[in-house]
């Protein structure tokens, strides 16, 4: 299976680069399954049904999330039905949605993603996420051996840690969230691919996709600032993996792609 999974989408700039690049992306991988995480993706702060439609319409097959996923409140009843949208598996029981899903690939394979919250720096207080990994794992290694994790968490460390914990036990371990992509790709020892963060996909001219002028006033004078996507030159990050029927990377290469 053909693994095509885009880092952080950045408001309408991330969404229209998205859209002008990832068709070609797919042909050239020859992507079966296309996953993007998109809890940013409206308005650079959280997920609307609306965005999610529009990324689906572009060939996105899966949406995870992170800790903004309910900025937006329309996703409280969106995330409820719609089964292709995940948000953290270690928010606390009674969350809206689900953190885990099976999907088919377009190789016939039937595919799982997990998505996890990391708890380092974090202002939320999630559940321990290498204990909800350990138990979504094993559920839904039961249904496939093909397992994709969208660990998004601050602190690197916490990361590279969940990456040696799952390896062998996942396809893939995959970070998002600080909207910088990492250089350090590869395939650890037990066939898990693994990148500490697959960047961010919006404009990069700005601060990790927001304007620069108020990131700027904010971090001169310590003073609130509404932050809005910039709107310059824009980037597409991402993570192509190549997985065995088995559930083995075979491959990981990191892509970046510029205006």
């Amino acid at each position: 299976m053909n693994l095509l999974f885009v880092g952080d989408i950045f408001g309408s700039p991330g969404r229209a680069f998205l859209k002008a690049t990832l068709p070609g992306l797919i042909r050239r991988y020859k992507a079966h399954l296309v996953i993007v995480n998109g809890e940013n993706a409206a308005g650079g702060a959280g997920l609307t049904g609306a965005v999610a439609e529009e990324l689906f319409a572009m060939g996105v097959d899966v949406i995870t999330s992170g800790n903004h996923i309910w900025n937006q409140k329309d996703i409280y009843r969106i995330i409820e039905t719609e089964e292709r949208i995940l948000r953290p598996a270690n928010y606390p029981p009674g969350a809206p949605g689900k953190g885990s899903g099976i999907y088919r690939a377009g190789d016939g394979t039937t595919a799982a993603v997990i998505n996890v919250c990391g708890r380092v720096y974090s202002p939320q207080n999630f559940d321990c996420p290498f204990r909800i990994l350990d138990a979504e794992i094993e559920k839904v290694s039961a249904i496939t051996p093909v397992v994709i994790v969208d660990f998004h968490g601050e602190a690197s460390s916490e990361k590279i840690a969940a990456g040696w914990h799952v390896d062998g036990r996942v396809a893939a371990l995959l970070g998002t969230h600080t909207h910088v992509q990492t250089a350090d790709e590869i395939v650890l020892p037990g066939g898990t691919a693994y990148i500490t963060d697959a960047g961010m996909t919006g404009s990069y001219e700005g601060v990790i996709g927001a304007g620069r002028e108020a990131a700027l006033k904010h971090f001169i004078t310590q003073l609130p600032v509404r932050l809005e996507p910039c709107t310059g030159k824009s980037q597409l990050c991402a993570v192509y993996c190549a997985i065995s029927p088995a559930g083995k990377a075979e491959k990981i290469e990191r892509i970046l792609i510029r205006e």
